[in-house]
């Protein structure tokens, strides 16, 4: 009976944010061979409410008939797991817990082995079931090894810490200043953040000399603080939340030439932060 009201439970909470005919997120085993990606990782801690690290106790096979949604090469179980920490989260948690997984087969229809298994699950609580809770996505249950720990870890700091960057929501304005030699000039761009927060960024150009760039996240323009190092918090955010392209209406202001050079150089900060994956 315990088995059916969760698997009900999990398979209302995965369809209802889906449009008709789309399939639910998917919930997967992610094999310990590889580390996840850094972008990888804070998207799955920023959307996590707790970060749990556990060892599978039992996982019971749900019937393919009575797992609403599940993917083809793929099955899901009822995992009874001990907790050994609870690394993010704001409630005690009891020391065993209860979830639903969707884990991939192998080449031969086979499921994994998942009993003693030690996984660290991004998950959020079922309300008023404490001893219950709902993965959060796809790869949401992951093998631990000691370095994704301490990815992890790592990440839930920067994450929590008081300075923390926050999301970015969009682009206010740019302008761009020509300066008095050819291919000398200077970008300013002024971003929206979701904690209405001032984040800038500057890009310079010199004869003779590369561009740099610069983000500033305060009042004050800091054109020495340079660009934010791959893999950190602020990377992310810029990475992972600037739009493709320059929007039309933050540089609808300035003069054709100029707007192309703002265009330009919001190109180079594209270029230079790489993709988030």
């Amino acid at each position: 009976m315990r088995i059916q009201s969760l698997t009900l439970y999990c398979a209302a909470a995965l369809t209802a944010c889906v449009p008709a005919g789309a399939q639910p997120p998917r919930i997967a085993v992610q094999s310990a061979s590889a580390l996840p990606s850094y972008a990888a990782v804070t998207t799955q801690v920023l959307g996590a409410p707790l970060v749990i690290d556990a060892r599978v106790r039992s996982a019971t096979r749900v019937k393919d008939a009575e797992a609403v949604g599940l993917t083809p090469g793929r099955a899901r179980f009822y995992i009874e797991a001990d907790v050994l920490s609870l690394i993010r989260g704001k409630a005690a948690m009891p020391a065993r817990i209860v979830y639903l997984a969707d884990v991939p087969l192998d080449s031969r229809g086979r499921a994994p082995k998942l009993k003693k298994m030690r996984v660290l699950l991004f998950a959020r609580p079922i309300g008023g079931q404490a001893d219950q809770v709902q993965l959060t996505g796809v790869d949401a249950q992951r093998e631990w090894t000691p370095e994704l720990d301490a990815r992890v870890r790592g990440i839930i700091h920067e994450v929590l810490a008081p300075d923390a960057p926050s999301a970015i929501t969009g682009i206010g304005n740019a302008f761009h200043v020509p300066g008095s030699l050819p291919g000398e000039g200077e970008t300013q761009i002024f971003l929206t953040t979701a904690a209405n927060l001032p984040v800038s960024l500057q890009i310079l150009r010199r004869p003779g000399e590369q561009p740099r760039w610069s983000v500033s996240t305060g009042d004050i323009v800091d054109e020495s603080a340079g660009a934010p190092a791959r893999d950190t918090l602020l990377w992310y955010r810029l990475a992972c939340g600037l739009p493709a392209q320059l929007p039309a209406s933050a540089i609808d202001q300035e003069d054709p030439e100029n707007a192309r050079a703002a265009r330009e150089d919001y190109q180079l900060v594209r270029r230079e932060l790489g993709a988030c994956s």
